[in-house]
């Protein structure tokens, strides 16, 4: 999986991404975090992901939303086993 940071600012950044289900899994975990704005687009299905997040505090957004997710997938992976 490539990720590609193509702008950033202080309250704002774009990702260029290659996999749909990890943009909308972060998009979905970053919105119910209550960000500002969180989305992505895809011009043609042949051409990369742009995920925009904006945010007063964008890094930590993305950092929580990560770990959130990395949290529940362990607790998918042990309900499993």
């Amino acid at each position: 999986m490539n990720i590609e940071i193509i702008n950033q600012e202080k309250d704002l950044i774009e990702l260029k991404m290659d996999n749909i289900t990890v943009a909308e899994v972060l998009r979905v975990y970053l919105n119910n975090s209550g960000i500002k704005f969180a989305a992505w687009r895809r011009e043609h299905p042949v051409k990369p992901i742009v995920f925009r997040i904006e945010d007063s505090n964008v890094k930590k957004a993305v950092s929580d939303a990560v770990s959130a997710i990395r949290k529940d997938a362990d607790k998918i992976v042990k309900a499993v086993k």
